[in-house]
């Protein structure tokens, strides 16, 4: 088991905690992360666009111009692609891009990739993230006191309405709670800052 140092918000050393094997001493496994995020990315798009075909636009199919004779080329229909306001070719349709993906599958690869982020060294305990104020200043202060290198995605137990007002503006900076921490947010993010208490709730669902 890991043991690592527990920090404040201001990056002073107040304790260290044991990490357990089960959570953060799976092996890494690439494929299974990629499946997840490749379902968790198709799994956000809409699927909603929709353009008309030259059967769908309005006008009719009627011969512009006679085939022959006129000098110009020749023309079927008013409804084609080629003519401004006419349907077009292979047009996107609604459609469904979600992909399932079972839980079981989720769970390892949101280890593996925690897993894999405290064995580069790139997750830092925190004692608690709370923020005084709803004000930005202050949650540039947190990131101001560790000096990341990279985004900051902070994993919290339970983030108030403050936390999430004072990180809002700030692009390199991030908080879920860590009942809704998903693998793409873990792969994305190049420091991964975790809670006592977003520990304490990984444990226990993953006992």
């Amino acid at each position: 088991m890991a043991k690592v140092k527990v920090y404040n918000m201001n990056a002073e050393e107040v304790g260290t905690k044991t990490l357990k094997d089960s959570i953060f001493g799976n092996e890494y496994n690439e494929g299974l992360i990629h499946e997840v995020i490749v379902a968790y990315n198709a799994n956000q798009r809409q699927g909603t666009k929709s353009t008309l075909t030259r059967s769908e636009v309005r006008g009719h199919a009627a011969k512009p111009w006679r085939q022959k004779g006129t000098g110009r080329a020749r023309q079927g229909s008013t409804k084609g692609p080629q003519w401004t306001g006419g349907g077009v070719v292979f047009a996107p349709k609604p459609r469904d891009f979600s992909k399932k993906v079972n839980k079981q599958a989720k769970r390892t690869a949101l280890l593996s990739a925690l897993s894999a982020k405290l064995a580069d060294k790139e997750i830092t305990v925190l004692d608690k993230f709370e923020i005084a104020s709803a004000k930005t200043k202050d949650a540039q202060k947190f990131l101001d006191a560790f000096n990341f290198k990279g985004n900051v995605l902070v994993v919290n137990a339970d983030n108030s309405d403050k936390e999430l007002k004072a990180v809002a503006n700030i692009p390199t900076l991030d908080t879920v709670n860590v009942e809704l921490l998903n693998v793409y947010d873990v792969v994305a993010s190049k420091n991964v800052v975790l809670t006592e208490s977003a520990i304490k709730y990984l444990e226990e669902a993953n006992a």
